[in-house]
């Protein structure tokens, strides 16, 4: 494996935001191998306004091998986050109190997604509703 020097300015601030926006890329790599060519890359319903939501994190970013979400994926999350910022209005913020106690309910409904795979629609969700209700 080739690994990287980095330089002495370089700390972890720096390799997180590497992280997230390399395995963007990568979909966008993917996704462009699989429109121009017929049996290279992968099908991840990437395009360039995924890709740079993925690098802001704006958008959380799937799974390897998985495409991003249509409506009917996040809908669910979002309706929950929605409902839950107004449910739990005397949380102003979303902390690690309220991701516990979000991850519990919505493991608890048994949707047929993780919390992993939900957790970015919920938070969209109840950061829109807390945007309105400001």
């Amino acid at each position: 494996m080739n690994r990287a020097s980095n330089p002495s300015w370089w700390d972890e601030h720096k390799t997180s935001g590497w992280e997230r926006v390399k395995e963007a890329l990568r979909r966008d790599w993917e996704q462009t191998k699989a429109d121009f060519t017929n049996n290279k890359g992968e099908e991840l319903n990437q395009d360039v306004d995924d890709t740079v939501k993925q690098v802001l994190g704006k958008q959380p970013i799937p799974p390897p091998h998985v495409p991003n979400s249509g409506w009917d994926d996040v809908e669910p999350g979002l309706r929950y986050g929605w409902g839950a910022a107004g449910q739990y209005s005397e949380h102003s913020d979303w902390d690690d109190r309220v991701e516990s106690k979000l991850r519990e309910e919505w493991n608890d409904m048994k949707s047929g997604r993780t919390w992993d795979q939900a957790r970015g629609a919920v938070r969209r969700g109840w950061e829109s509703a807390r945007r309105k209700a400001s």
